[in-house]
Parts: C-alpha cells; structure tokens; sequence
C-alpha cells in the first residue's frame, strides 16, 4: 500500500470533532491546580454495599460514617456508625459486615506493604450494642476477615494465622512455622500478589467450620536488596523475588478445622513447578476448589480437594498453545445447582461465558461472537441471569448488559458511550450503575431491574463545570493504520485553539503492554495534565499496539516470545503516520510512557531511526531478564528457552542506538520494577557515550507518590518537554 493511500486512510479514519467542549477566554490549567489543589478530581460513590433485604444499600460517607440508603428512592435511611463518637479511631479506610449484618468490621490506620498488602488496626462494631472493641491488641494485622457463622474472625500477623472468638475477644494461634523470608501462612507471596493480584492467602468455609489457607515456603527464592535512605546508615530492605527463569516459592493449601484443630495438607498434583492463582470454596463446605496452572501458564485444571482427607479429582482442563489469560476468581462462579460452574475462557478465540458441568463435564457457550466480553459483574440464580461488561459495541467502549444461562435475552443496559460498571443488589431487583467517557468524569445512577432510572447519585457537575472553565479540548477517538494491515485503535487532544493550518508538536503517550487498553471511553485520572500540555500548545496523541486487550485472543497474543519487538514496530508507524498529517510538526514528536510503558519509550528512542526527538522512561522494564517470574514467563517462556525474545528487545542492547533527548526516571524503592533496570541502562548509555538525563526519587516505590512528590514529579517532565520539544 502506498504511502499516499496510507496518508489518506488516516486522515479519514480520525473523527473530526470539534476541537474543545467551550468557547470563550478559559482558565489556565497549572500543576498547582492538579496535583495540589486537586481541582480537577472526580468524586465517588464509595464503599458500596448491598444489605441482605436487597431493599437497601450501604455507603461510606468519606471514611467516617456509615449510611443505611433505599434502594427504592436512594434516600438515606439511617446513620449506623459515625466514627466521631468513640474515641478509638478517627475514622476508617474500609469495613465489611458480618453474614448477619450484625457486626461490622473497621480497617484503620493502614500501613502499605506492597501493591494490595497492607497492615493495619481493625476494629470490631457491634451494632446491637453500640460497642467498638479493637480486633487484636498484640500488634497491627493484615487480612482480617469475619467467619461465615458471625462467630469468630480470622487475621494474618507475622506470617502466622490468628483466630479470635467473637463472643470472649480471645485470639489462638494456628500456625506457627511462619517466617520473615522464609515462610508464608495465609497471604501470598510477593509475585503471587503483585501477578496474581490478590492479597487474601485464606479463605473462611461457608459454614465458618475451617480455613482453607496458602503456605508458601520462599527459602529457595532468591533475595533481593533495596536501599532505604534517611538514617546515618542506610538501611537494606531484603525480600524474595523471583526473577524470569529463576526459583519460585514452593506452593501448598491445607485446611484448618475448626472443631478438631486438625490441618488437612490438600493434595493438587505431583508436578514440581506450579501456580496455584485461587482457591476458593465450593457451596459444598467441605469441597474446596483449587485452580492450578503449570509454570508456562498454558495449562490449568479446577480440582475439588476434600477438605476431610485432602484427595482431589480434576472437574475441568483446558491447554492453550501460548498461555492462558484468565486464571483469576472470575474464571469460575458456582452455580446453587451444586453441579455446575459459570465459566471464562477464550478457547474460541475472544473472551466468553460458558456453562460448565461438573458432574458430566458437558460444557455449553452462553456468550458468542467476534468480541471480548469483560468483567463478569453479577449472577442472578433465582432469574438464571448474569450481567457483565463487553466490548461488543466497540472495542474502545465497555458497555453493560445482561443474558440468560442458556444465551437468550441478551439486553444492553448501558446507554452512550464510555465505559460502565454496576454493583446490583442482593435479590438483583436494583443496581447502581457508573460510567464515564474520555470526555465526561464518572457518573453514578440507581436503577431498579427494569432499567428504570430512580436517582442521581453523583455526576461530577462541578468538576464537569471546571473542565469547561478550564477549555478542557475534546478527546478525538480514531483509527491509524499500519504496514501490518492492523488499524490501531487510538485518540487525539487538539488545542482549543487548534488551526489545521498551523503545525503543532505532537505528544505520544504509550503503555502498550500485554492485554492492556490506552485508548478506551473512560476519564483517566492523567488527563488534566494532558490537558494542561494541549493548552501549551501540544496535540497528544495516545495509540494502543498490537498485544493490547479488547480486540480477541489473536490480536492479544501476537506478541508472544518477543515483548517489544511488534509494539515498537506499531508505534513507530503510528508516529510516522500522525507526522505526515499536515497540522503535525514531525521534527518535533516526543513520547513518554510509565513502567511498560517506559520500556516502549527506551525501545522507540533507541530503535526508532530518530523519529521522537524527546523521551521519558518512566519506572521502565529494560531487560525482561530483570523481572519476575509469573508476568514475564507467560508471555516469554524463561530466558533459558527464549534468550533471543529476551535480548532482541532490550533497550540496554541498544543504547548506542540513542537519538533524541531523553529522561529516564525511577523511584530508589520499587519493589516491582527495580532501580537495577534504570542503573543498568544509564550504564549501557554511559559506554555508548550517549548523553541523557536521569531523575530519582529517593525511598518511592513503583507509583512514585507521596508528600511533595508527586507534584515535583509532574514539573521535572513538564520542563523537560517544553525544554525539548
């Protein structure tokens, strides 16, 4: 195809929108206005929960009250706890009720460990008598969960498993191998929480009876260091991580009886190297499921253990010449039938719903066609209904709809375009719904079953109004082309005052990682800093590359063995292609891009022939041989199979390649995508006598956040861009 035609096509394939949503003299968009007066962040409807009646629903009003709501009209009922009369606590972060809705459980004074890990001081609420009591006194916990017969809770402290009784606020300590770097009891390791994405290693039966729990045995996993600055002598953060094709943790599920005190170790298999992603109980209380992956993560199976004897039997196997996506809790849902499962798999090419029977093994599709569904958000089994997200519409757009078990009925609930969500009531007779586009901040509606619109529970009217004020430009969705014959899915920001007869520099943003989406109808927490650059004077651009999600198993998984290689083909095209339109000044494109997102940005400034004459490498992956097992293997093999997937795409192999300015970036503390990848590029530029510019952030782990930071964060790369482009 041409390189005219290619013009062309692109030309036509962006949606020509007007160029701002206001009119008039607007306010100046500043750093100070975003990330120290947060004039420009949204408001939530937070801690929703739905009560047992399914009549009413409760919210946390700011960490401080709990509010009783009707469903009905959505007007608050009553006030059932207010932090400000007891002098305990000042407030809360979470809280969670109790199967009888009786007591409440109060997360307080949390204290981050890793992505979703904290510790913290919880409390327990006793509705009935207006009496707050502290869960443990013996130290903050982690992982705090009440039992299924409101009888006892459940904690992790120091890598051991604690019970209290709730009727003598006594604690008993089940397990005590547990160990700082060496053993793990009810919470998972670090990879399994950073990859696996969760953080409660224990699971309470239905029934409260026992404790289904993880222990991981980290002795074999190597160690790594972090410096910790502030003292006269710095102090030497160790934890276990597990680099690409080195030693994981050795996994193991037992259960805990709460009537005998025995611990049932579970047999899941015989192999040596293994993932187990969840486990979860069954309706059975006596039948837990365990979801088991081999290490390639091409291979899992469901397993039934017993929890009285630990034998097992396989009720579902599914293989995948490349790797299997969605071994996470959404992968199966049991049904009250007691014999079957609602099921997630792409076996057919695109993320579906299937309807699995465990007793026969019949397995019957209830979703179809060329599109991803999303997120699984509720199952009616009264109605035999299950609502979720999908991108059939679009594969920009998230929409909601509902279907019955058997396939039929499938109704669209959402309305224009964006991205949506819901949280249904108990009984399914009510729900609030949340959306938003690239141009409207999140809305909140209640709804009754009917589609019927009751009340307006917050639609950012005034953040709306500010935007406006501020001549936030439009977000301009489009479609570019590529040599591959793909057509990418991405946006454009034009400047309020934007003249097609002038030529603009063009801002890239990328994160481009596996089964990740940019460029999709929803308001991101990073678009008034965007806003801020188009108001500068900078057209910004954002286009999502071949391996991102939404668009099926094939387009999704082309990048499998060489990370980096076909993204940084597509997004070289993509900025070769917006340079050629006539309102782009390509002599002056620059891209910038965090963690992934940064190892795209090192791959574009050192292979892109000079076509981006600045750079910004956020917390970037430079070497996949640095990160861990889980995430890397999966879409690499390990660097003993794969070492040409490894090497070929790494931006250290290519330093001497550097054109164009370029600020590297890293916080000294991330435990996720280390510093030793920022070092070591630097060092490989340094030897290539490449000149840059690097910045620090001293004890910042991988969001690179806290006190003044943030802000000083956001002017460095500000000046860098107005420096060089």
């Amino acid at each position: 195809m041409s390189t005219k035609h290619f013009r062309s096509l692109l030309i036509l394939c962006i949606l020509v929108l007007p160029g701002t949503l206001v009119t008039g003299q607007s306010k100046k968009i500043t750093l100070d206005k975003i990330y120290r007066g947060h004039t420009f962040s949204a408001r939530a409807v937070r801690g929703i929960n739905s009560m047992n009646d399914g009549r009413h629903y409760s919210i946390s009003n700011r960490g401080t009250t709990i509010d009783i709501h009707s469903y009905k009209n959505g007007e608050k009922t009553a006030t059932i706890f207010d932090a400000k009369d007891y002098d305990e606590i000042t407030g809360f972060n979470s809280y969670s009720f109790s199967a009888n809705e009786q007591l409440i459980l109060l997360t307080t004074k949390t204290e981050p460990v890793y992505r979703r890990s904290f510790k913290a001081e919880y409390h327990l609420y006793d509705i009935r008598n207006e009496r707050l009591h502290p869960l443990s006194k013996k130290g903050k916990q982690q992982l705090a969960a009440l039992s299924g017969d409101n009888r006892h809770a459940a904690f992790v402290r120091e890598n051991n498993i604690y019970i209290v009784d709730l009727a003598a606020m006594t604690e008993q300590q089940i397990t005590f191998d547990g160990k700082k770097n060496e053993i793990i009891n009810g919470a998972p390791d670090w990879v399994y929480e950073e990859e696996f994405g969760f953080a409660d290693g224990f699971k309470w039966s239905p029934d409260g009876k026992r404790i289904a729990f993880y222990r991981f045995d980290e002795r074999k996993v190597r160690d790594f260091f972090m410096t910790i600055f502030g003292d006269l002598y710095p102090e030497a953060y160790e934890f276990k991580y597990p680099k690409a094709g080195e030693q994981n943790s050795d996994v193991t599920i037992h259960v805990y009886d709460m009537e005998t005190g025995k611990t049932t170790h579970l047999d899941v298999g015989t192999a040596e190297d293994f993932y187990i992603p969840r486990i979860k109980w069954t309706n059975d209380p006596e039948v837990l499921s365990v979801i088991w992956l081999n290490r390639l993560q091409n291979h899992v199976k469901v397993l039934h253990a017993n929890a009285l004897d630990g034998s097992s039997e396989t009720v579902y196997e599914e293989m995948n010449d490349k790797y299997i996506s969605e071994a996470t809790d959404e992968m199966i849902t049991y049904l009250s039938d007691n014999e079957s499962f609602l099921l997630i798999s792409e076996k057919d090419g695109y993320f579906h719903f299937y309807l699995h029977n465990f007793i026969s093994g019949a397995t019957i599709p209830v979703t179809t066609g060329d599109y991803d569904i999303g997120a699984l958000i509720g199952v009616d089994q009264e109605r035999n209904v299950l609502y979720y997200t999908s991108y059939e519409v679009d594969p920009t757009q998230l929409h909601l709809f509902s279907i019955r078990f058997d396939g039929s009925d499938k109704t669209k609930l959402s309305l224009g375009p964006g991205s949506y969500t819901a949280s249904f009531s108990k009984t399914f007779d009510y729900y609030i719904m949340s959306h938003s586009n690239a141009n409207t901040p999140p809305v909140y509606e209640l709804y009754n079953r009917k589609g019927k619109l009751i009340r307006l529970l917050e639609d950012n009217a005034r953040l709306k109004k500010t935007a406006e004020e501020h001549g936030f430009a439009r977000v301009e969705f489009m479609k570019v082309p590529t040599r591959s014959g793909q057509l990418l899915n991405g946006y454009m920001i034009k400047p309020a005052d934007f003249d097609p007869q002038k030529e603009y520099p063009l801002f890239m943003y990328v994160y481009g990682g596996p089964e990740s989406q940019k460029a999709i109808e929803k308001w991101y927490g990073r678009m008034p800093w965007f806003q801020m650059l188009v108001q500068e004077g900078y057209i910004v651009a954002c286009v999502d590359n071949r391996g991102t999600n939404g668009r099926g198993e094939s387009f999704r998984k082309s990048t499998y063995m060489q990370l980096g290689k076909l993204e940084t083909i597509d997004q070289v095209e993509a900025a070769t292609y917006l340079g050629d339109l006539p309102y782009i000044d390509k002599e002056r494109i620059g891209i910038f891009g965090w963690s992934y997102g940064g190892f795209m940005t090192g791959l574009c400034m050192t292979r892109g022939n000079g076509l981006f004459k600045m750079g910004i490498a956020v917390a970037p992956v430079t070497n996949w041989r640095y990160y861990d097992t889980v995430y890397t293997e999966r879409f690499m093999r390990t660097p003993q199979e794969n070492p040409e997937g490894y090497d070929d795409n790494s931006p250290i192999n290519f330093a001497g390649k550097l054109r164009g300015k370029l600020l590297l970036i890293h916080g000294t503390a991330d435990d996720n995508v280390h510093y030793q990848n920022s070092i070591d590029f630097a060092s490989a530029l340094v030897g290539a006598n490449k000149q840059f510019e690097m910045q620090f952030y001293p004890n910042t782990n991988h969001g690179i956040y806290g006190g003044n930071t943030t802000y000083h964060l956001y002017t460095r790369m500000t000046d860098f861009i107005k420096e060089n482009l």
